[in-house]
């Protein structure tokens, strides 16, 4: 596993507890992440990825909800959600990140700590909200003639 694969981990368990405990102190959250990570640049890494997506949540909620055809995001396992939403928020705010890296980051987090059928599902969303993000805007004007 590289380091920053390790810092998306520990950015995935922050908000999975997120999901069941948003009154977490900001310090005990920091401890957490300088216990498991130790070097500073994983810290910020990881903290700025779970920073981001609660930044960024209600857009990335709708994005996803858009892209998981016939999946209500309050209907999917806590695991796949958070990954989910993790990859989403590197995808659409995070374009330094390649977009295929991304995509196989969420994929092995879904293996390793969800369902058997986890990475499929995560990997079919990530694709179809990868697809909506590349595809260029709608020209609404009328065309001459």
């Amino acid at each position: 596993m590289t380091r920053r694969s390790r810092a998306r981990e520990v950015a995935l368990q922050l908000l999975f507890q997120h999901d069941w405990n948003q009154q977490i102190d900001r310090a005990v959250l920091e401890r957490f992440v300088h216990d498991r990570l130790g070097e500073e640049t994983l810290v910020q890494f990881s903290l700025a990825l779970y920073d981001g997506v609660l930044a960024h949540q209600p857009d990335i909620d709708r994005r996803l909800s858009e892209a998981a055809e016939n999946w209500r995001l309050t209907r999917m396992a806590a695991v796949d959600r958070n990954v989910l939403r993790l990859g989403a928020y590197e995808l659409l705010y995070m374009p330094q990140t390649p977009p295929n890296v991304v995509l196989d980051e969420a994929i092995t987090l879904a293996r390793r700590f969800g369902s058997a059928d986890s990475s499929a599902f995560v990997n079919g969303v990530l694709d179809r909200l990868r697809q909506a993000n590349a595809q260029p805007a709608t020209d609404a004007r009328c065309s001459p003639g």
